[in-house]
């Protein structure tokens, strides 16, 4: 098979059905961004699991003499209740899961506060007393807080035990969701694309139907005669699918280490521009696979005809 004129025909093919062409690059730009998104997304979640997880801790709070919930009255917590949590916190029941813990008085949970709320009006209404006392406790195992909780809830003086990590929850679950209609959407529209494709090759192979009937007169065997056409369809999809890696990467770089890292500010449990970058070849072979395939049927399906 001479390879300059597989690839003369399927150039030649591109030129007669620009429009067509054009459309298989949009639909493939759009579904593979989609996708692309949607493996970002999933790496993302893995990502903030992985390192938040680790560091989630046990918050026990202590009362204050404003608050009345948990086994509070109205009544600060006592230097003896300090000393049973911490006994407890450090028995034979309880040590074996616990990593290490502090004690935060509020003077610490008054800057604490200060740095996570800082510019915000709420900083200026606040005072160190009305912030309860805590123990932070680091767990061997994250998943072994409901172990702290039931153990130190009841006891006199303790507020509240709440574990960290359900305040990830959430953000985690929201994630998810938005992975799996990226990944709904994006399903469509490769269908979308797939259709697009083996449309434009019948097409592209009718509008040639005499050329096809003189290369078999000749003897040209159906593999010579198929291979352009799918070319065709090849080449349109690769632009399609490098376009889409492009905008992988640029909305990594400019709005996730760009917006959002000078907005949060915490850069650790982001996905960064070389997670976008191992997408891109990914990317590029689905679009690759799915053009061959779908021009592949179309053609096969014609020249039977």
């Amino acid at each position: 098979m001479r390879l300059g004129l597989v690839l003369g025909e399927a150039a030649s093919g591109l030129r007669r059905n620009i429009s067509m062409v054009i459309s298989v690059v949009l639909v493939t730009f759009i579904s593979l961004t989609f996708v692309g998104t949607a493996i970002l997304l999933q790496q993302q979640i893995g990502q903030m699991k992985g390192y938040w997880y680790d560091r989630a801790q046990v918050t026990v709070s202590l009362c204050t003499a404003t608050d009345s919930t948990g086994t509070c009255a109205q009544e600060e917590a006592t230097d003896a209740q300090k000393g049973q949590v911490e006994a407890q916190l450090e028995s034979t029941t309880l040590a074996p899961y616990i990593e290490r813990y502090e004690f935060e008085d509020r003077e610490q949970a008054f800057k604490n506060f200060q740095q996570s709320f800082k510019g915000s009006p709420i900083v200026d209404l606040a005072s160190p007393e009305f912030l309860p006392e805590s123990f932070r406790v680091k767990l061997k195992d994250p998943t072994q807080a409901a172990v702290l909780i039931e153990s130190l809830s009841g006891i006199a003086g303790v507020q509240s035990v709440k574990d960290e990590r359900a305040y990830l929850d959430p953000i985690l679950n929201m994630l998810n969701v938005a992975s799996y209609a990226a990944i709904g959407l994006a399903a469509l529209m490769l269908i979308a694309a797939a259709l697009l494709i083996a449309t434009t090759i019948r097409l592209s192979a009718f509008s040639r139907r005499r050329e096809i009937g003189i290369m078999r007169l000749v003897g040209a065997s159906n593999r010579f005669i198929q291979t352009p056409f799918i070319l065709e369809g090849v080449f349109a999809s690769l632009i399609g699918s490098l376009l889409a890696g492009g905008a992988v990467v640029a909305i990594v770089h400019f709005f996730v280490r760009g917006y959002l890292v000078n907005s949060v500010g915490n850069s650790t449990g982001l996905v960064g521009v070389d997670d976008a970058l191992i997408v891109v070849p990914i990317l590029v072979a689905i679009g690759g696979v799915l053009a061959a395939g779908s021009a592949g049927v179309a053609i096969s399906r014609y020249l039977k005809v």
